[in-house]
């Protein structure tokens, strides 16, 4: 590399899962019905309802998590994560924190130009979560004015969760090549990204080579980007802006004002922008939700959905 830094990005991958109903409750899953149509007490979230678990976005999850070579626990909980959005009608998500569903797999990724050597990219985790709502903006001028859409609302997500180890933005999108690929495969989404079905938060910071030693500039979440293709150039230029910043300001991982931050993508503009200071575990508060019992997955289903798989694109 020419470049004075090393580029380091993990990719946070949503993928809405091919259900007919929710995550928790009966609701559609369907896209494209008037807004607020496809919602009931559970999804919204009203006093005295109650969640339970749809047995085919689990089985789903499981199948990617055994194509992803994730390790698979007996045992996995629900958990709920506070926070306050507008499309977020509980004020709460039913997630999963510290007993995911899978965790330790890997994706091996290539380019058969050869501008990276094949390597493989290890996955954290990859879970299941309810989706929020959707926030439609009207920025026409003398308006201004949000609205919401519920229907989204409980939609099954697996979320996958790389490491840190891609080095490149052309690595990030051959990463999302392959596991849209082997997503499709299994049929477990779509992966429509026009559709909302498969969404990307990139997380990048440069480490940079000094007198002093090497040093890791602030971590920004690039968020709102709409193809792969939007993710490769939001990365080629939040490295650039991450080391002209380095330059000017000094901003290093931990040091005075280099918290974590959330960046948002803008087509148009060919720029990022910044959008708030990101949270911490701890700010969401974490709880084993009280409504659902845990989930236990035997050595006999993780079998089955192995010798299911077949033999894999790559």
């Amino acid at each position: 590399m020419s470049e004075p830094y090393r580029i380091v990005i993990g990719l946070e991958v949503h993928v809405q899962l091919l259900t007919r109903s929710k995550l928790f409750c009966g609701c559609s899953t369907q896209f494209g019905a008037p807004p607020n149509t496809q919602t009931c007490p559970v999804c919204i979230g009203m006093p005295g309802s109650l969640p339970v678990m749809n047995r085919e976005a689990v089985r789903l999850s499981l199948r990617t998590a055994v194509a992803l070579n994730c390790t698979i626990p007996r045992f996995t909980k629900w958990d709920r994560k506070q926070y306050f959005y507008p499309d977020l009608p509980k004020g709460y998500q039913i997630s999963q924190y510290d007993l995911p569903l899978s965790r330790d797999g890997w994706l091996e990724i290539s380019d058969p130009k050869g501008v990276f050597a094949p390597k493989r990219v290890r996955i954290i985790r990859a879970h299941l979560e309810e989706d929020a709502g959707k926030s439609m903006h009207d920025e026409a001028v003398g308006k201004a004015a949000s609205r919401i859409d519920l229907n989204r609302t409980g939609t099954p997500l697996l979320e996958i969760v790389s490491e840190p180890d891609m080095a490149s933005p052309a690595e990030a999108r051959a990463y999302l090549t392959e596991l849209k690929l082997l997503l499709g495969y299994l049929g477990v989404s779509d992966c429509n990204m026009q559709e909302g079905s498969l969404r990307v938060d990139a997380n990048i910071n440069l480490h940079v080579d000094t007198s002093d030693g090497t040093i890791a500039t602030p971590i920004v979440e690039v968020k709102n980007m709409n193809s792969f293709r939007a993710v490769e150039r939001a990365l080629a230029y939040e490295a650039e802006r991450q080391y002209r910043q380095w330059r000017e300001q000094g901003l290093v991982m931990g040091g005075a004002g280099g918290h974590k931050t959330t960046r948002g993508w803008d087509e148009g503009r060919q720029v990022t922008y910044q959008q708030r200071a990101k949270e911490e575990s701890s700010d969401y508060r974490y709880f084993p939700d009280p409504d659902l019992v845990p989930l236990i997955v035997t050595e006999q289903e993780v079998a089955t959905i192995r010798a299911s798989l077949g033999e894999l694109p790559a």
